[in-house]
């Protein structure tokens, strides 16, 4: 920071909500560029990542700390475990919790029982009802006061996600709700995650966006190598892990194409996010029980859970 002398505050902010509600694209547009990986596909955040926002408010410098957690849900299997685990300890000591909703969608099998464990909750929460440009307003606003009678709510905002609409009011009450304190992080920070597990992520959304429904979630991308070369660009390699064998011929596609099409979109994303040139090398291995694998959960930014 420039100037020594300007009041500084620093705190976290817990974003939960039922899968695919838009909370990624929500941090996102706080820090205001790419942090977390989104998709149409609902359970798209696995570990639970932090983004970094900066912002002036009322003559102060503010430092918010977003914890992208992944979407609440019932679990069932190990990984499930995992995730609703990172996504609660991400809300813990949180000086506000942000709870997500899409007014469309709803889930209301998710959503429920994640009002029910918010109302005894002691952190600060505030509400944001999703999808503003596309939901419609008497639905809306009887949605926001059903809600509001569950879970006493400091604040109710209305955004989009997707185009930033109310997304500046939102973040000026959180900036004011922020204690004050030194930064964390620098100042041209903008996550905790390493560029080795970032990098992971965004191959992993590329899988995502470009098989769509051909393959389900039972793949990770487990980074093998990160390495800068004397000329200043990065080399990378990455492991894609799927269950079976026909999952693997999905990611290959016919002659490689397919997984030539990730590598290259997922390249040309790196090389932006990163600044320099990125040499990207993938493969595809089939392991059957990968979500039983302790070491690949520590390598994806998940803690293991029994």
């Amino acid at each position: 920071m420039e100037e020594t002398n300007t009041p500084t505050r620093c705190g976290m902010v817990a974003v939960i909500g039922a899968p695919n509600a838009g909370k990624s694209t929500l941090v996102n547009q706080l820090v205001g560029q790419k942090v977390a990986i989104t998709s149409a596909k609902a359970q798209t955040t696995r570990a639970r990542m932090l983004g970094i926002a900066l912002h002036e408010c009322d003559g102060a410098a503010v430092q918010m700390i977003l914890v992208d957690t992944p979407g609440i849900f019932a679990p069932r299997r190990r990984l499930d475990r995992a995730m609703v685990n990172a996504a609660w300890e991400g809300a813990e000591a949180a000086d506000a919790v942000l709870l997500m909703v899409d007014p469309i969608k709803q889930r209301r099998h998710e959503l429920e029982p994640l009002l029910e464990a918010l109302a005894t909750r002691p952190e600060r929460k505030i509400l944001v009802l999703n999808k503003v440009d596309r939901a419609k307003k008497e639905p809306l606003l009887a949605l926001a006061q059903e809600l509001a009678g569950k879970v006493d709510f400091a604040e109710i905002f209305f955004v989009s996600a997707l185009t930033g609409e109310g997304v500046g009011e939102l973040k000026d009450t959180l900036a004011r709700l922020m204690p004050e304190g030194a930064w964390m992080y620098p100042e041209d920070q903008v996550s905790d995650a390493s560029e080795r597990l970032l990098a992971a992520e965004i191959t992993r959304e590329q899988l995502y966006q470009q098989l769509h429904e051909e393959l389900p979630y039972d793949s990770a991308v487990r980074p093998e190598k990160y390495e800068v070369r004397p000329d200043g660009s990065i080399e990378i390699h990455q492991q894609i892990v799927v269950a079976r064998d026909t999952q693997r011929a999905i990611v290959l596609g016919k002659g490689g194409s397919r997984i030539k099409a990730i590598g290259e979109a997922a390249r040309k994303e790196l090389a932006e996010v990163l600044g320099v040139k990125v040499h990207l090398f993938l493969h595809v291995k089939v392991q059957e029980n990968w979500a039983e694998d302790k070491e690949l959960f520590e390598e994806i930014g998940l803690d293991w859970v029994r």
